[in-house]
């Protein structure tokens, strides 16, 4: 009784697995970044399969750190594309009657985020199949550089170098001399698919275009290289006129400074004295000391005349004394001081 029942379970297992069945195999692709992605996910059904259709498809980040995330879904005769915000707007089913058997999807733009396992899950009861795809975004080689590293001079070392900006690993080199006036040293020839070429005890030889092409699984790049090997050049002139070229720029910097600092002086200066008062003048004499001090310097003169150029005559009696109000007339800044003449009598006569 119990054989028979495990028969019939079984039978009932196997019959349910065969109801739905998804025919695309689990598969990995590789897709470069900013490609379209087509994840198939094809599938068939059995008249025993009655319920209604729903398709979803999940992604497992490669990081591990999220857990399945539902990128879109098909139910109830709707698709719902908008439950994973890094993949909005960005992943699409490509058949318009997802009821043919046909649940693929586009993931476009792709981006290194978008590297994961997606699942394609496909129910219509009694049946359920589900199946895998990895993803894997990889980078294309591009802004490939190619430059000399040292001096590119008769005798001397130096290597050769490419290097990309970008692209995923593993990264494939190829050089290749593109001159075709001299044959490619020997030395060199194991070294044209490294991204370094070595050169010792450089020859004119060397000389040419040179091409270096970057591969890797999804896409290529190349630059383009012109290498000349020159005589050594006249390092002490070099350095000389380096040296004389760096102390004329610094004397023309410091006369620079020198002239605007000066100039600087002079403007403050000529502003100081424009507004400083002399404290230095005295003050202008008033009328009554200016005459006082004619009084004093005609009584003075007087007084040095001699005793023979005063015989006959006696002290003089003067009618009249300048006052203290007395005023000097008017004179020009360039002419000396006017004279006065004073009039006095002595014995009826009038002396002046």
């Amino acid at each position: 009784m119990a054989l028979l029942l495990r028969l019939v379970l079984l039978w009932g297992v196997a019959d349910f697995t065969r109801s739905l069945s998804i025919t695309t195999p689990d598969q990995m692709i590789e897709k470069a970044k900013g490609e379209t992605a087509y994840l198939p996910c094809k599938f068939t059904l059995s008249p025993e399969d009655q319920g209604p259709l729903d398709i979803e498809w999940l992604l497992s980040p490669a990081d591990n750190q999220k857990v399945d995330q539902v990128i879109i879904l098909y139910s109830g005769d709707k698709i719902y594309d908008d439950y994973y915000q890094d993949l909005k707007g960005r992943v699409h089913f490509t058949s318009n009657d997802l009821k043919s058997g046909d649940a693929s999807i586009n993931v476009t733009n792709l981006q290194l985020s978008d590297i994961g396992t997606y699942q394609c899950k496909v129910k219509k009861a009694p049946g359920v199949g589900n199946k895998k795809i990895q993803l894997k975004v990889l980078v294309k080689p591009s802004g490939t550089r190619c430059y000399v590293d040292g001096s590119e001079e008769i005798g001397s070392d130096f290597k050769l170098k490419c290097e990309p900006k970008e692209g995923s690993l593993p990264l494939q080199y190829q050089w290749q001399k593109l001159s075709n006036s001299q044959k490619l040293p020997a030395s060199l020839l194991a070294e044209m698919a490294s991204s370094v070429i070595s050169v010792k005890n450089a020859t004119t030889e060397y000389s040419g275009t040179y091409s270096c092409t970057v591969t890797n699984r999804v896409g290529s790049d190349q630059c383009l290289l012109r290498l000349d090997v020159v005589p050594p050049s006249n390092r002490a002139g070099t350095i000389a006129g380096a040296v004389v070229g760096t102390l004329l720029a610094l004397v023309l910097i410091g006369f620079i400074v020198f002239c605007c600092r000066k100039k600087r002086r002079e403007e403050k200066y000529e502003k100081e004295v424009h507004h400083d008062i002399r404290e230095d003048v005295p003050p202008p004499k008033s009328r009554t000391s200016t005459a006082r001090s004619y009084i004093g310097s005609h009584h003075s003169s007087l007084g040095s005349m001699s005793p023979s150029n005063m015989e006959g005559y006696s002290k003089p009696q003067y009618n009249q004394v300048p006052s203290e109000d007395f005023e000097r007339p008017p004179q020009s800044p360039t002419l000396p001081p006017a004279k006065f003449k004073h009039a006095y009598k002595t014995d009826g006569i009038t002396v002046v």
